[in-house]
């Protein structure tokens, strides 16, 4: 729809769901128009993972550190607009939001200059919650993963014969140092059963589900507007 030469933009973070919409992508289009980007924020312990993926799909890709962005950004906040340092002026959840909120404009920075679309690599089951950040890795010019829990998007990396340490690694947001279910408090599985089938035996865990869900609904709906 946007031209033979249009070229899908996509963060590379080395995740399952990185990893598998790059895939599909270059089924899709093929490898000279998927452009990769790798995003650190400083150190990133995994980036290694981001280069394998890279390496295995043959793309094209770019490296950018968004440590000076992200420092310069949380300095200037911190004391112009707050006025007091950084701990007292921006909360812990705006600093664990800000990094992806950089990244997905330096994608459409990128994208905007090379003539090409961002790809949004949610995946229904952190939507379904709102394990995303929104104006950050929540949004894209489209969504190949958006209506696939994460095990379906598991099942599609391993029929794509991507590296099983990529597509099986352990899922983690790689901003507070948690994994995500040890932020949701609970598993990918129960969660995947209640979204496809609206069974969950735990009361107590379908009360936390239905209680993000509900919380988190506006991150999937169009901004609210006035109607004449």
């Amino acid at each position: 729809e946007n031209g033979k030469d249009c070229i899908a933009v996509i963060g590379i973070s080395g995740g399952k769901d990185s990893t598998v919409a790059a895939a599909l992508c270059v089924e899709a289009l093929g490898k000279d128009r998927v452009f990769g980007v790798m995003m650190p924020n400083g150190y990133q312990s995994d980036l290694e993972d981001s280069k394998t993926v890279v390496k295995h799909l043959g793309i094209r890709s770019w490296e950018c550190n968004i440590d000076k962005m992200y420092s310069a950004f949380v300095d200037e906040i911190a004391w112009t607009v707050v006025g007091s340092s950084m701990a007292n002026g921006l909360s812990e959840q705006t600093i664990i939001n800000l990094p992806p909120r950089i990244r997905m404009t330096t994608l459409y920075a990128i994208s905007q200059s090379i003539g090409g679309r961002v790809v949004c690599t949610d995946n229904l089951s952190e939507s379904y919650i709102g394990y995303s950040t929104r104006w950050g890795d929540g949004v894209g010019d489209f969504s190949p993963l958006a209506n696939l829990t994460s095990e379906e998007v598991v099942a599609i990396g391993d029929a794509c014969g991507l590296p099983y340490e990529l597509t099986h690694k352990t899922p983690s947001d790689g901003l507070c140092g948690k994994t995500d279910e040890d932020n949701f408090g609970f598993t990918y599985e129960v969660l995947n059963k209640y979204i496809r089938t609206g069974i969950c035996e735990d009361e107590d865990i379908k009360r936390k589900i239905d209680e993000k869900h509900q919380k988190n609904i506006f991150k999937l709906q169009p901004i609210p507007s006035f109607i004449p």
